[in-house]
């Protein structure tokens, strides 16, 4: 399996997006966002970092790149796309996601390993989770508060589409502490945290939780890797 990882001007995550992708069995290919190549990949991540320095919004100049385009095409005809921080905020602004992701509400840049709930197992991204478990991820952004009318969040709530949602501490002021998304068909998924940071023992966080279940961000690449495999 081919998963594609997209480089823009500002992304700094993309290495370690392609790393994971490769513990997980996978073969990672490098995209550039200059292109509509996506050279044959099956699956693609956003990564996280500034694209374009944040300008204008988080995001919202990457969303019109060129290889955006295929990338909305391909989301669109089922293609399994992985946003995660900055690549998030990419998935809300081509709108393959709803919503939008505002300034921090304390001001502030935040780092910190971050617990989550796993909301929904019905994603090519995380199907190898179990309802409910509890992970913890690497988090680290200073625009990652998640915000919607209240009929977008009902909607959301009441379809399941919230994938992951904050435990303990809501460290941006997310709305109904939603920590990620997931489209309505499962192909799509966004979040803040980073799941590339939690993909092997010892580099990742070391909290007790995360010892026993070993790395927990791993499960998001080999959930795509078995689903993929599973529909072939």
């Amino acid at each position: 399996m081919r998963v594609g990882v997209i480089t823009f001007p500002g992304s700094l995550d993309d290495r370690d997006a392609m790393r994971a992708i490769r513990l997980a069995g996978a073969e990672p290919v490098a995209l550039w966002h200059g292109t509509h190549d996506l050279m044959g990949v099956d699956a693609i991540v956003l990564p996280g970092g500034f694209s374009y320095g944040d300008y204008l919004r988080c995001g919202a100049i990457a969303a019109n790149s060129p290889i955006m385009a295929e990338v909305i095409d391909a989301a669109n005809s089922g293609m399994p796309v992985l946003g995660i921080c900055n690549g998030f905020q990419i998935l809300v602004e081509t709108h393959l996601l709803p919503g939008g992701l505002v300034r921090n509400d304390h001001g502030d840049f935040i780092r910190r390993d971050q617990r989550l709930r796993v909301e929904s197992t019905d994603s090519a991204w995380t199907s190898g989770f179990e309802p409910g478990q509890e992970i913890t991820i690497p988090l680290k952004n200073g625009e990652g508060g998640f915000i919607a009318d209240e009929e977008t969040l009902d909607r959301l709530e009441g379809e399941g589409l919230i994938a992951f949602r904050y435990l303990d501490v809501n460290p941006n002021g997310s709305l109904r502490d939603i920590a990620g998304l997931r489209n309505e068909r499962g192909n799509v998924v966004g979040l803040m945290p980073h799941p590339e940071h939690a993909v092997e023992p010892g580099f990742g966080p070391d909290t007790p939780a995360a010892m026993r279940s070993g790395i927990d961000g791993l499960t998001f690449f080999t959930s795509i890797l078995t689903a993929t495999l599973a529909s072939a």
